[in-house]
């Protein structure tokens, strides 16, 4: 009886460990596809929080940026009344309330961003802020800002529209 036990006992433990080697493989299949799903699910959130950031700069930039085409027409209405109080003032009949609408209308697009692109005669051509509508023989160095046809912009960091200059070609 006793010799029929200790088989029995071994026949168990066999089968036993039979099981458990089923088991641990299953377990370790099951561990295996748990770790594949968390990394792909970090992946996603990681993912999505960088789409996140892309979107939430994108609609910094447009709303920085959305209104530069009402301000570029706000400019051309600005350098008609700087040609109409040239005007004026070669007649010698300007008035001041001209120039009060005209410095309301600048503090608006400064409010808004926009800055003047700070270009007088004697400066060196940048070809960043500046257009030169055309070169012209000075006595000034080569490559130097000879007059300012249009001021240039900026609306935050970027050239809205860049100053119009003409430019001496040297001697």
């Amino acid at each position: 009886m006793a010799e029929e036990n200790e088989e029995i006992k071994k026949s168990v433990d066999a089968d036993t460990g039979a099981g458990n080697d089923a088991a641990n493989g299953k377990l370790a299949e099951i561990e295996k596809q748990r770790d594949e799903y968390l990394a792909g699910w970090q992946r996603t959130k990681a993912d999505f929080l960088n789409y996140k950031k892309e979107e939430l700069s994108h609609l910094e930039e447009v709303s920085r940026y959305g209104n530069a085409d009402i301000m570029k027409d706000l400019i051309s209405v600005m350098d008609n009344f700087d040609l109409a109080l040239r005007t004026l003032e070669k007649e010698g009949s300007v008035e001041k309330g001209i120039y009060l609408i005209r410095t309301q209308i600048e503090d608006l697009l400064k409010k808004r961003g926009l800055a003047n692109i700070d270009i007088k005669e004697g400066d060196a051509f940048d070809p960043m802020v500046a257009e030169a509508l055309a070169e012209i023989p000075s006595d000034k160095p080569e490559g130097t800002v000879v007059e300012v046809i249009e001021r240039g912009y900026r609306l935050h960091e970027k050239v809205l529209r860049p100053a119009r200059v003409i430019v001496s070609k040297g001697t």
